[in-house]
């Protein structure tokens, strides 16, 4: 079943096309990678999605809703989360902060019962630290649940951002380049939890990334980019063997 949907998107920033009639379907519970050299637009593509950009034209589909015309914050609370390239959490918070905020999207008490904390916004606070805790079991950093963010490594600041993103329970996650800046114990550590996620949280997750390794290794279907048009789509197995891929990543041979 198609969960998301992307068609004819197209952007300019001035005089520059960074998005060319750009298409391609993910299906539930895929991992789906948005490959390209750098500049190709995939982030752009992101950027769309979550309305930080408007498209000159084009259409992205969630679970058959437009979301071209939606609101910046509506796509949250439809059912999607996102991690960043460059981290994106609050340095001076706990990493257990860090993830009850991933959540505020999601809470409807109202002001009244938030304000006295009973009834309503006491249940949603007691559910919402126990999915907070779990996520923390899951990606094996309960050891750092209370410290905070600015003195942890790199790689599990990362994973913090990720446990962030989970919290919501999305239905689709946006990986922006989940590996970049990691070394390889941490960039197979982090594979592995994709693969989890996946596996056990049934979550569909479209993943821009350069570590072609990975890539092969845990995607479904494999899309790529280069000057901001689609250039090629399949299989990684595909990917790995088509002529246009090979020469946007390694040029050709006078």
């Amino acid at each position: 079943m198609a969960q998301l949907e992307i068609r004819s998107l197209s952007v300019n920033f001035g005089g520059v096309q960074a998005l060319s009639s750009v298409d391609f379907t993910v299906e539930q519970g895929q991992v789906y990678a948005i490959i390209g050299p750098n500049g190709a637009g995939k982030t752009t593509i992101f950027n769309c999605i979550n309305r930080i950009y408007k498209p000159e034209s084009g259409s992205i589909r969630f679970e058959g809703k437009e979301l071209v015309h939606r609101k910046m914050s509506d796509i949250p609370k439809m059912g999607m989360s996102r991690t960043f390239q460059n981290i994106a959490l609050f340095k001076h918070l706990s990493v257990l902060e860090n993830l009850l905020l991933g959540s505020h999207n999601r809470l409807k008490a109202d002001v009244l019962s938030a304000g006295f904390f009973y009834g309503r916004a006491l249940k949603e606070e007691l559910a919402i630290r126990e999915k907070a805790e779990r996520i923390i079991d899951f990606l094996e950093i309960e050891h750092t649940r209370k410290s905070i963010v600015s003195l942890l490594p790199y790689g599990i600041q990362k994973r913090v951002e990720l446990g962030r993103a989970l919290v919501s329970s999305p239905k689709i996650l946006l990986l922006d380049e989940p590996m970049s800046g990691m070394n390889v114990e941490e960039t197979e550590d982090m594979a592995r939890f994709i693969l989890d996620i996946q596996e056990e949280m049934g979550t569909t997750m479209v993943m821009i990334e350069h570590d072609m390794g990975v890539v092969m290794d845990i995607s479904d279907q494999v899309c790529a980019l280069d000057f901001g048009k689609k250039i090629a789509e399949g299989t990684p197995e595909e990917i790995r063997r088509d002529p246009k891929v090979i020469k946007a990543y390694l040029g050709e041979a006078s």
